[in-house]
């Protein structure tokens, strides 16, 4: 747990935890919520998605009122939101913007995915390079938008797909997609509310080469 108040928890998800239980999740986040009452009578709730493969920063709140206030300032894009992700390559410029509408196919035999495409959803993500290697880029990203996979579509459509990322890019041990921060404030006579997650092990791990790197 990196945050907790009267109306908000924020923790810090571990990669493989889905948020939500489905057909092939044994265990979920959901399975935890009663753990995080800490003395309410609800069970708080997650105000916005992560990704199960995804780390990092996610939000509950601790009150129906809370919860929809949550779920109001993500559906009016006024978090802010960085992440963190390592990728195969180097984009064209240290710093720019992708803008890229995504759509969602499916077909029996290899299932959903998302792709860019001119008649999908408008998908804009920033994005600056925080270091490199020979063969790889951390790149802090800044979604505009939150559309589904977007920060994953956009990496592979810049031409670096994030590390780990067998749907969009190359098989790994993990996926090296952190949300790394979380800026927001509940309503007008409330505390601004920032929060930052350390990385879990594998993506710490390979932020440490950057550092190696840049010292060499």
């Amino acid at each position: 747990m990196l945050y907790i108040d009267a109306h908000v928890i924020v923790l810090n998800k571990p990669a493989g935890l889905p948020v939500h239980r489905g057909p092939r999740a044994r265990y979920s986040l959901e399975a935890w919520l009663p753990a995080l009452t800490f003395g309410f009578e609800r069970l708080p709730q997650p105000g916005h998605r992560l990704d199960t493969d995804t780390s990092g920063c996610l939000a509950l709140g601790r009150s129906p009122r809370a919860l929809r206030q949550l779920n109001a300032l993500f559906a009016e894009r006024a978090v802010e939101k960085t992440y963190w992700a390592v990728v195969e390559g180097h984009p064209p410029a240290l710093e720019g913007r992708i803008a890229a509408p995504l759509r969602k196919i499916s077909t029996r035999a290899e299932g959903w995915r998302m792709v860019a495409a001119a008649d999908g959803e408008p998908a804009v993500t920033r994005y600056k390079v925080l270091g490199r290697t020979a063969r790889r880029s951390w790149l802090e990203l800044t979604p505009e938008t939150g559309r589904t996979h977007q920060l994953r579509v956009h990496c592979a459509t810049l031409g670096c797909p994030i590390v780990g990322d067998a749907l969009y890019g190359t098989d790994g041990p993990a996926l090296l997609l952190h949300a790394r921060r979380l800026a927001f404030q509940l309503g007008p006579n409330t505390r601004r509310i920032e929060v930052d997650a350390p990385p879990p092990t594998p993506m710490a791990d390979a932020l440490a080469t950057f550092a190696q790197d840049q010292e060499a």
